[in-house]
């Protein structure tokens, strides 16, 4: 099978994502990686209107991206746009400014082939690609909930939960307060109690009683806040990607992480050894996610991926 070079630029509500990857089958080897913050949600939940200075910074970064694309001699390339995109009144001020700035077309998925594409890509890893799963992608502005094994998926759902948008639904003060962290907890326990639990639950069980002998279900999370979080416990510098996908976070460790980020006024924060200064905002609310979610769903660990939607649509 030949390997051929495809590139994907990934437009999501914090952050804007590339992957140039050498493509053979279902073998994804990335050649190159980088990622923008351009906070495309920014101000946008009361509205659903994406802001114009949002707009062209995402347009700005979009067409880099392609230049460097083109520079790494891709064969394709793929602009997919996520949930801020896909919620906006204006997604069509966005689409425009990227075409017009890149000379390529957007893609806006649905929550479903986001969370579709996001099981594909963390099981282009050899050593998830067999194991009973519940994935969590936590974005900007979706969280997909995918429980699977193999190539078999029982349960995708996409939810209206992310880092910017929660960050947005509850300002903190600097540091956070006590009653700030416990208002967004609390907000937080019954959403998951009330949307996510009884649509996983039933999914859950079945699979649970399915497959009594394959293996207990390993939650894994990908996407920023978990490589971060990984990053943060191993005190690494820079990306690193095979020490990252090693980390197994428990609970303790995950709260323990919680307290302290959420105790740190933002310059503090800035200051970890493993969190990029851009993301010192939003970890707070991406750490919370994935407390409440082992909390509630009684996982004592959270296994890290690297990969996901950009490694399928690279494939795709």
């Amino acid at each position: 099978m030949e390997t051929i070079r495809h590139a994907v630029i990934d437009v999501g509500t914090n952050s804007v994502k590339l992957l140039v990857a050498d493509v053979c089958g279902r073998d994804v080897q990335p050649v190159h990686e980088e990622s923008r913050q351009t906070r495309l949600g920014k101000g946008f939940y009361e509205t659903h209107r994406l802001q114009a200075e949002s707009i062209a910074h995402t347009a700005e970064a979009v067409a880099e991206f392609a230049k460097v694309a083109r520079g790494d001699k891709s064969v394709s390339i793929r602009i997919i746009a996520t949930s801020a995109a896909r919620d906006a009144v204006n997604a069509d001020e966005l689409t425009s400014a990227i075409t017009r700035a890149s000379d390529l077309k957007v893609e806006i998925i649905s929550g479903e082939q986001e969370a579709d594409w996001t099981f594909q890509g963390v099981t282009t890893d050899a050593k998830l690609a067999t194991a009973p799963l519940l994935l969590l992608d936590v974005g900007g502005g979706s969280t997909e909930f995918i429980l699977g094994q193999g190539d078999q998926k029982h349960f995708a759902r996409s939810f209206p939960l992310g880092t910017v948008r929660l960050l947005e639904k509850f300002p903190h003060s600097d540091p956070p307060t006590r009653g700030e962290f416990t208002a967004c907890r609390d907000w937080l326990k019954h959403f998951l109690q009330t949307e996510v639990r009884p649509k996983l639950e039933p999914a859950l069980h079945r699979e649970t009683k399915s497959h009594p002998r394959s293996g207990e279900i390993q939650l894994v999370g990908t996407g920023g806040t978990t490589s971060i979080l990984a990053r943060i416990e191993l005190k690494l510098e820079r990306f690193e990607r095979d020490r990252i996908e090693g980390a197994r976070l428990s609970l303790a460790q995950v709260k323990a992480q919680r307290k302290h980020l959420w105790s740190l006024p933002l310059a503090g924060r800035k200051e970890i050894t493993g969190l990029p200064k851009l993301r010192a905002d939003v970890i707070l609310t991406g750490v919370i996610i994935y407390e409440a979610v082992m909390e509630e769903f009684g996982f004592p660990q959270l296994r890290v991926s690297t990969r996901g939607l950009r490694f399928a649509a690279v494939m795709d």
